[in-house]
């Protein structure tokens, strides 16, 4: 299988949250650097680049330039926030089919800093078939998982405080993230008595907009036993995609409930094996969602699920983004998945803050979405372990 044939050797997030004179190329070679320097390694042993949409120019080969590396594999897939997520089961598969040796996953955005339009970092719209019919009905990201919270209240009964508890448990980890937007502590009271954004979500329901950006180095594990650094091992790995069934859409679920099926299985652990889960929260019901769809509660259950500090380290049972995560912490490029995987990591090496690392983490999940949950959009589900 592959997995076994797969180790994250490496990782690093850029300290910046809005890249005031950084171009969006250096950007990424300040995190590829930061991560083979992590690791051990330099750039080059790197024979495999993975990169988004997010990269410059023609992506990996644009990067390759840049970063003078020397190339036998590239991959450029684009499913927006779970791309990098994506990117690790990609480079796993390379690796393990003797495609490239170490491979390097960059992410990085420089929108905030440069004023541009806040959307999917490196993304054009322009072309996308439904676009005519959506052009004159604006709605952003907000008003779209609205919809879902709106719906996830009407079938299930989950509440507006049930849905802050997300947030008061991001508040509470990211204090103790120097590098975080946000490191005020909030109570549910101050995330629902926050304004309207879009009904019913909150302006604190909705992720930080930032820059900057990380990056992750796997390599084969005869490279990576020799290196000084703790090994992570990819244990199993899902992608699915799921869209708009010509108008039938079920906004109930999302295409993490097949991603991390196939994880899970793949992996031959179940959620209730988990002992972190770093999961995609560009708004708060995205979280709840996820829980149900991964498995961690029967759908409809998320939100009694996540009330109480039942996410919050230390205190809950099942601790969740303890960087603080896209609510509090950054959202480069409004792409969650790369951050998501690096802290996961540290967890695993026993690196994340004392205040909120997990006891004896020996294994994580890593989910991403990519798109939005009331459109058509991608998911991927990384298993994690500790070597």
């Amino acid at each position: 299988m592959y997995p076994s044939d797969a180790n994250i050797v490496g990782i690093y997030e850029h300290p910046t949250r809005k890249a005031d004179g950084i171009s969006l190329a250096q950007l990424h070679a300040d995190v590829a650097k930061g991560a083979v320097e992590d690791a051990g390694l330099s750039l080059s042993d790197v024979d495999g680049y993975f990169c988004g949409a997010d990269a410059p120019g023609i992506g990996a080969m644009t990067m390759a330039q840049y970063m003078g590396l020397d190339l036998r594999y590239t991959d450029s897939t684009e499913t927006g926030g779970s791309s990098y997520i994506g990117h690790v089961h990609h480079a796993a598969l390379a690796i393990a089919a003797g495609k490239c040796d170490v491979a390097l996953i960059t992410c990085a955005d420089n929108q905030v800093a440069s004023r541009k339009f806040i959307g999917l970092g490196g993304v054009d719209w322009r072309g996308a078939p439904e676009q005519p019919f959506e052009d004159g009905y604006y709605f952003g990201p907000a008003a779209l998982y609205g919809m879902v919270a709106q719906r996830h209240m009407h079938e299930f009964g989950t509440t507006a405080e049930q849905m802050a508890w997300v947030k008061v448990a991001a508040s509470h980890h990211a204090q103790h993230n120097p590098n975080a937007l946000l490191r005020d502590v909030v109570t549910v009271e101050d995330v629902i008595s926050s304004p309207i954004v879009a009904s019913p979500l909150h302006r604190l329901d909705c992720c930080v907009m930032s820059d900057g950006g990380g990056a992750v180095v796997l390599a084969r594990p005869e490279i990576a036993k020799n290196l000084k650094r703790p090994n992570v091992r990819l244990r199993g790995a899902g992608e699915a995609v799921k869209h708009n069934a010509g108008g039938k859409i079920d906004l109930s679920y999302s295409a993490g409930r097949e991603s991390s099926r196939s994880a899970f299985a793949e992996a031959g652990v179940t959620p209730a094996d988990i002992r972190y889960a770093s999961l995609y929260d560009s708004f708060t019901i995205t979280v709840i969602m996820q829980l149900e769809d991964l498995g961690f509660c029967e759908k409809g259950e998320g939100g009694r699920f996540v009330a109480d500090g039942n996410l919050i380290s230390g205190v809950g049972k099942l601790p969740f983004n303890t960087d603080g995560g896209g609510l509090c912490n950054n959202h480069p490029g409004n792409r969650g998945g790369i951050t998501k995987l690096l802290e996961a990591v540290r967890q695993l090496r026993g690196e994340a803050h004392p205040a909120v690392q997990v006891p004896d983490c020996s294994l994580a999940v890593a989910h991403g979405t990519g798109g939005s949950l009331a459109g058509y959009h991608g998911s991927a589900t990384a298993i994690l372990e500790r070597v």
